[in-house]
């Protein structure tokens, strides 16, 4: 069984289907150019609903100190996630916006790619693992995949959630290639970028369980 996220929830029945499926984390984003962000009340009323029944997750992208403190004043988030090009001092710095620490999301085309967990493991409690945006794109909720065998028989210094391109009939296959015990998803589980599916939530959530 893999523990899994449901990122970029927007609505009450998204994050209601996440709760009922079990996910242990739900991820709120926070980023006027994502399909997904949603305001400072959307944000304050979701993580009122979540609170107590999953961990709450406040993903931002190269957010400023003001940002930051909004975050944590509107939603208490457990966890922020840092989505962005976050130098390892930024990201230590961020460390005061929530109350059990923060996760680094470092994009993935190749194995160079993941010797930058060796800055990020000594300032963040987490990593994911995402695949590398394209050039100009969105830095997530790309619905792109990247080789997951790169991860196979890795060890990190700090847990970590394999993410990009899953959906509910592959994550079984993912979890299986990369030895992931966290997974996160966001664009697997919407009918159009940004609406969320609940059904297609449960599903997601059913198929990491069984994994």
């Amino acid at each position: 069984m893999a523990g899994a996220k449901i990122c970029g929830i927007n609505t009450a029945a998204a994050l209601d289907a996440a709760l009922e499926g079990g996910a242990r984390f739900v991820g709120f984003v926070v980023f006027p150019k994502s399909p997904r962000h949603v305001s400072r009340d959307q944000l304050s009323a979701l993580a009122e609903r979540a609170r107590g029944r999953a961990e709450i997750v406040v993903v931002t992208v190269d957010a400023d100190e003001e940002l930051l403190a909004g975050v944590a004043a509107y939603a208490r988030p457990d966890w922020i996630q840092l989505h962005g090009r976050e130098s390892a001092g930024k990201t230590a710095q961020a460390r005061q916006y929530a109350t059990r620490g923060l996760i680094k999301a470092i994009g993935v085309a190749g194995d160079a790619d993941l010797k930058a967990t060796a800055s990020y493991e000594p300032v963040a409690e987490m990593l994911l693992f995402d695949a590398k945006a394209p050039l100009g794109g969105l830095p997530g909720g790309n619905a792109m995949a990247f080789d997951w065998r790169i991860l196979s028989g890795r060890r990190f210094g700090r847990p970590w959630l394999l993410s990009g391109g899953l959906t509910a009939s592959n994550v079984a296959a993912a979890i299986a290639a990369s030895g992931a015990a966290l997974v996160d998803v966001s664009s697997g589980v919407e009918s159009a970028p940004g609406i969320k599916d609940p059904s297609k939530i449960a599903d997601f959530l059913a198929a990491a369980n069984a994994a």
